[in-house]
C-alpha cells in the first residue's frame, strides 16, 4: 500500500490498531480490530472487550491487510468518517 496523505480516507473498521501514545496511560497498549467508529471516538476488540479510545488524544498504528504498519495521529482523524472522505490534507512533510 502507498502511504499518502490521503490515509486518512481510508474506512479503519476491520482495521487491526495499537495505541501507541496518549497522556491518559490506560489507552497505551490497547490493540485489536477496529469495531466501531464515531466523531471523536475507536472502538477497539481488546482481548475480547471492547475498548473506546478517544481519536483526539491518542497515536494509533494501524496495520493494513498488505503488511503496511501507519502511524497516524488521532487529531487527523477527529469527525465523522463518511466527512473525512471529502476533507482535503495539506502535505504533512
Amino acid at each position: 500500500m502507498k502511504v499518502t496523505p490521503d490515509i486518512i480516507r481510508h474506512e479503519f473498521i476491520g482495521t487491526e490498531g495499537k495505541i501507541v501514545e496518549s497522556p491518559h496511560a490506560g489507552y497505551v497498549g490497547i490493540h485489536g480490530i477496529v469495531i466501531d467508529e464515531t466523531k471523536n471516538t475507536f472502538t477497539i476488540l481488546h482481548e475480547g472487550t471492547p475498548k473506546q479510545v478517544v481519536k483526539n488524544t491518542a497515536v494509533f498504528h494501524f496495520n493494513f491487510p498488505d503488511g503496511t504498519v501507519v502511524e497516524i495521529d488521532g487529531r487527523l482523524l477527529v469527525g465523522r468518517p463518511e466527512d473525512r472522505l471529502k476533507k482535503s490534507i495539506k502535505r504533512l512533510w
